[in-house]
């Protein structure tokens, strides 16, 4: 069935509710890494019929902060409009470009607060380029029907083997001995400096990055201990600890692997540095609010830190430049003056492996999201997926309903679907925000308009979207 696209108007009311019009011309694959297909399907696998934007020039997308090649193509391939720009916009700006796009991606610079979100209203879909999404407004997001796709895993081994490095060199003292011959000093010393081997490392976090850090410490000799909310299955001889504070009078090496949250906020402070060994180190590949940098700068000072590495930090520039000084921190000349002190501008994940994979894994979320309306892996809707339809479906289309989580809703929805022969169906709900996916056959074109117009209708709509 080709139908053409339905003529609806381009201005929304100001819940900013939207139509995606589509029809069936590609696939993309619903399965991960993670599950692998099976040469066990008892059945004939009839061919898949894939769901596009009607007029994929009608899709506009903007990237920022030089999202990876890979990421870029995969978007190019479905013939959308992208947008591609190397660094990140001042908030004015965004708020120009983002008014009339439809999927943005971003890294960790780009700020999408509410009132840029406000502004977005063609906007159905965020890729973060990225392990976090704190640099997103998600709760707005989601109350008005904007899914949000991050890559959690993809530079996972990046940032495990940059902090492998660091604690080889703060053990060492290599940054302070490497400045010095820059400068034609000649400083051969032993004294504080150790070998990694047989001492311990204390992993706050005992994530995808931490568990793999693990694993890398100890083929080094290392003992690790690691401390995390929840119960963990330990890796290889690695020991869970029942607090913080244990972590901190055991470890030589404390490194930091935990998302932004409340609870994490300026975790260690003042009282952390006091409970660690004189003479550790700490390392922070995670968030910049996680360390209270004043008091490293105290506890450095003083000797009981021996040295440090910082990754991240509470506030970081938009771009490359001369910026890392007291007007962005107002601390950050003291941190400078710092001996056997790493300072690296948040590149934990920053290698070609790494960009390559997130650039693939959001790249491809985003085409399944927009094409088909699944939700996988969205950190702020609820994970909802249906089979896909097959070439013999000519006459189907998908439903999208995206509504407020409260009683009553799916009866008024199936009131609207009841004339209408509901092939499949899912829906989930997570907080106050529910997701509705439904295929459904024998629509003609008048059919369309009016469910569409229908469900819109309804109090409880956020967003809907129809895939044809």
């Amino acid at each position: 069935m080709v139908l053409p696209a339905l003529d609806i108007p381009a201005d929304r009311a100001a819940d900013s509710r939207r139509v995606s019009i589509t029809r069936s011309v590609s696939t993309s694959p619903t399965a991960t890494f993670m599950s692998p297909p099976s040469s066990f399907s008892g059945a004939r696998k009839a061919s898949v019929k894939h769901l596009k934007p009607f007029n994929t020039g009608d899709i506009k997308i903007l990237l920022l902060e030089n999202v990876n090649q890979t990421g870029r193509d995969i978007l190019l391939k479905q013939g959308y409009q992208v947008e591609f720009l190397k660094s990140s916009l001042p908030e004015d700006k965004l708020i120009e470009k983002i008014r009339d796009v439809h999927v943005i991606g971003i890294r960790s610079k780009t700020k999408l607060t509410a009132n840029v979100l406000r502004e977005a209203k063609n906007l159905i879909v965020i890729g973060c380029f990225c392990i976090g999404t704190n640099q997103v407004d998600l709760q707005y997001a989601a109350d008005h029907g904007i899914a949000v796709f991050n890559s959690p895993f993809s530079n996972s081994r990046s940032v495990a083997e940059l902090v492998i490095g660091e604690i080889i060199a703060l053990a060492r003292q290599l940054g302070d001995r490497s400045n010095e011959l820059h400068q034609g000093i000649w400083n051969k010393v032993s004294k504080g400096c150790w070998e990694v081997r047989g001492k311990t490392l204390g992993i706050i976090g005992y994530g995808h990055i931490g568990s793999q850090l693990s694993v890398l410490a100890e083929a080094m000799g290392m003992s690790v201990i690691y401390y995390d909310i929840v119960n963990l299955m330990a890796l290889g001889t690695s020991k869970q600890v029942p607090d913080l504070g244990v972590l901190l009078g055991e470890a030589d090496f404390v490194t930091c692997h935990v998302p932004e949250l409340p609870e994490t906020q300026r975790m260690i402070g003042p009282k952390q540095f006091e409970q660690m060994r004189t003479g550790s180190y700490l390392i922070n590949a995670s968030r910049g609010s996680v360390v209270d940098i004043p008091a490293l700068i105290d506890a450095m000072r003083t000797g009981k830190v021996a040295g440090a590495a910082l990754d991240v930090y509470p506030n970081e520039p938009a771009g490359n430049g001369n910026y890392f000084h007291n007007d962005l921190n107002t601390w950050a000349e003291d941190l400078r003056s710092l001996k056997n002190l790493i300072l690296t501008p948040h590149i934990g994940g920053s290698t070609e492996e790494a960009q390559s994979a997130i650039g693939i894994e959001v790249g491809e979320a985003l085409v399944r999201y927009v094409n088909e309306g699944v939700t996988l892996g969205a950190v702020n809707m609820p994970e909802v997926n249906l089979r896909s339809l097959t070439l013999e479906d000519s006459d189907h289309i998908r439903v999208i309903f995206i509504h407020q989580n409260i009683p009553g809703v799916l009866r008024k929805v199936n009131e609207i679907l009841g004339d209408h022969n509901v092939d499949k169906q899912m829906t989930d709900s997570r907080g106050d925000v529910a997701y509705l996916m439904a295929d459904i056959s024998n629509v003609d074109h008048n059919g369309v308009r009016e469910l569409y117009e229908e469900l819109e209708s309804l109090n409880s709509c956020i967003k809907t979207r129809i895939l044809y």
